[in-house]
């Protein structure tokens, strides 16, 4: 768990399910990245609460002892908020909330409460607060009305707070007017992407906190926020770039996340457009976390989803100085090597040794293989442009291998 203790961070419990579908190993992975979320948040998780169910309890999500369990510790320890990692349906929230007298939110709502406090931009808080009334609406009966005297904190930014007493046609109405605003927005920045010229169009995609915006700083030379916390930018960055003499754009878009709520994906819809318009991808992946595949499946679905997933792609596997392997050691000959126990040259060997050479490892803090991915980039980005503009063949050389 990590260490954030701190009198400014709320104090927080977690609560997880192990399932037929979600094992023990993929629970704590969950509550681990939920930590993150957390964190990210303004949140000190002081516990994790988990229990086996062949299914969530419709009425509580946990059973009657772990909600025991749990309500007894919350009045023990002046918890602020309990976070559950999978979504709870307005019933299952409200009838928890009557129970425990505090806050209670989902991965769904973490997860929009963080990008309320990221969005910098009048679109990206449109998109936000078009999500979060989506995300409200079928909520609005009854919610956190024993909480009077107890707003602010986690979960409580954005239109929670002011619109709970509204009723739907309200809301209804709220949402409405922001999808006109957003599809206003839309069409001008859909002109201003036709109006970019002819320009080869690259877009850094990749799970969050995989270090897009450090990569995106280094090979543009521009100042783009930067931090160890999820979903650090929400507004997609585009600029122009030139390597050797090759101009280029680069755009730096939001990090997926695996149960990304179904309400960003809809509400940041351009912000996908950018992966959709482009000819290229770098898809970024963190390759010192040990469920780093998992998160390329999860990135790939969405590529699918948008039917993207069929563009040229550069695999840019970063953080290889953050990279550790577990190793077996002469007494442990009984234990199975797994994929974890691979060196990266071992990793090169594996799926990754049959993508035509479209993979880089590369370290973006510590500056490491970056002449290399420039090349990589710079063929790449050449050969789409050659195709579209043969005549152009002789302005940029082939770099000889």
């Amino acid at each position: 768990m990590l260490e954030k203790k701190n009198l400014d961070y709320e104090r927080v419990v977690l609560v997880g399910v192990i399932t037929t579908t979600q094992n023990e190993e993929k629970s704590h992975e969950y509550l681990d990245e939920l930590e993150f979320l957390t964190y990210t948040a303004g949140g000190e998780v002081v516990k994790r609460f988990t229990q086996r169910l062949e299914t969530p309890n419709p009425k509580t999500f946990i059973g009657t002892g772990k909600m025991d369990e749990l309500i007894q510790f919350v009045e023990e320890n002046e918890i602020g908020a309990v976070i559950f990692d999978d979504e709870l349906t307005p019933a299952q929230q409200n009838n928890i909330e009557k129970i425990l007298r505090i806050k209670v939110l989902d991965r769904t709502t973490l997860i929009l409460d963080i990008f309320a406090q990221r969005a910098q931009t009048s679109y990206a808080r449109t998109q936000v607060e078009l999500a979060q009334y989506e995300y409200l609406l079928p909520r609005l009966t009854g919610l956190w009305t024993h909480l009077e005297r107890q707003r602010g904190g986690i979960g409580m930014r954005g239109p929670g707070e002011t619109e709970i007493e509204t009723d739907r046609r309200i809301v209804r109405d709220r949402i409405a007017l922001l999808k006109k605003k957003l599809e206003t927005i839309d069409r001008q920045m859909s002109t201003q992407r036709s109006n970019r010229g002819a320009l080869v169009r690259v877009a850094l995609i990749g799970y969050t906190n995989v270090g897009k915006s450090t990569l995106m700083n280094l090979i543009s030379k521009s100042e783009v926020f930067a931090e160890n916390k999820l979903f650090a930018t929400l507004d997609t960055t585009v600029r122009k770039v030139v390597i050797g003499n090759l101009p280029f754009l680069l755009s730096d878009t939001v990090g997926f996340i695996r149960k990304l709520p179904t309400q960003l994906i809809e509400s940041f819809k351009s912000t996908l457009d950018e992966v959709r318009d482009a000819d290229l991808l770098l898809h970024i992946v963190d390759i010192s976390h040990p469920n780093f595949e998992e998160h390329i499946a999860s990135v790939n679905q969405i590529l699918g989803e948008i039917k993207s997933i069929n563009k040229p792609t550069i695999m840019v596997f970063n953080k290889i100085d953050a990279y550790t392997h577990q190793t077996i050691e002469d007494d442990d000959l009984m234990i199975e090597k797994t994929s974890r126990h691979f060196s990266l040259e071992e990793w090169k060997q594996t799926w990754m040794n049959r993508m035509n050479g479209d993979v880089i490892f590369i370290s973006a803090l510590n500056k490491e293989n970056i002449q290399e991915f420039r090349e990589k980039v710079y063929k790449k980005v050449r050969e789409i442009h050659i195709t579209r503009f043969p005549y152009n063949n002789f302005l940029y050389p082939e770099i000889e291998e």
